[in-house]
């Protein structure tokens, strides 16, 4: 930030600390509504009692995502935007690898009506797809849960299986390996191609070098974002054919470059 930016940067912020003044006044003189400073009371990792979330250095848990009490999430795991893990009567595991994408939530059973107590188990290179329920319920390594389903208490899927979007998976089922199902309730659809197979274990890796990416970008300073802020105004008003007539060569920071291991996401 040069020093025309700093100065109307310092500018900007004398306003609004005055702004805020004059705030505070007001509702100081409308006395009941008297000025009460608003602060959020979200937490990413929540203890409960002795209960605490564990979180593998090497994951990536979103700043929007709440992890509550008994939680342990494995190396390379992405816990994404929204999602809600609630280890308050049981336990939650996530395997390394896996990703509970936006908007998901998992919790535990300590009583059901078959008496069992059951913890949510997800193995290793597991996907969830977005706005999934996961309930007291077992995922085994490279399965795969399409977006919005749902797995009630003692469900299991195991390895190389899928659950179709939507679906919704009713107690003590159990999904073989190598099958899809789907539907509400959730019934065997066909067996699953070996390009599917393969695409399970490739989403998780893509959403793992995705995950990279996102916890660079959180970990950023304000001046960090600021430059780069400059670098994509500076890029996107530049003209290829009218560089090419000057000779002009420009190459695009590393900066605003994705990385080669980040590839769009396939569709099933």
């Amino acid at each position: 930030m040069g020093t025309l930016g700093k100065a109307i940067y310092t500018v900007g912020f004398w306003i609004r600390e005055t702004g805020q003044a004059i705030d505070r006044l007001g509702c100081r003189l409308q006395g009941n509504y008297y000025f009460h400073e608003q602060l959020s009371r979200h937490r990413t990792l929540m203890n409960l009692f002795n209960k605490a979330p564990m979180v593998d250095k090497d994951a990536f848990v979103a700043p929007s995502a709440s992890l509550i009490g008994d939680v342990h999430v494995g190396r390379n795991a992405s816990i994404w935007y929204g999602c809600v893990l609630r280890g308050d009567v049981n336990s939650i595991s996530i395997g390394a690898g896996s990703n509970i994408q936006d908007n998901s939530l998992v919790h535990v059973a300590k009583s059901n009506l078959s008496g069992k107590v059951l913890p949510t188990i997800i193995g290793n290179n597991v996907t969830v797809g977005h706005s999934a329920v996961l309930h007291g319920c077992t995922v085994e390594d490279e399965a795969f849960v399409g977006m919005g389903a749902t797995l009630l208490d003692g469900a299991v899927v195991e390895k190389n299986a899928m659950v179709a979007a939507g679906a919704l998976v009713r107690q003590n089922t159990r999904i073989p390996c190598g099958e899809v199902w789907g539907g509400n309730p959730a019934r065997f659809l066909r067996k699953l191609t070996q390009e599917e197979i393969a695409f399970i274990s490739e989403s998780a890796a893509n959403y793992s070098n995705l995950a990279q990416v996102h916890a660079g970008e959180n970990a950023k300073s304000f001046d960090a974002i600021e430059f780069e802020k400059v670098l994509r105004k500076k890029f996107s008003r530049k003209d290829e054919e009218y560089d090419s007539m000057l000779g002009v060569v420009r190459e695009t920071p590393p900066e605003l470059v994705l990385p080669d291991n980040i590839q769009a996401p396939k569709a099933i």
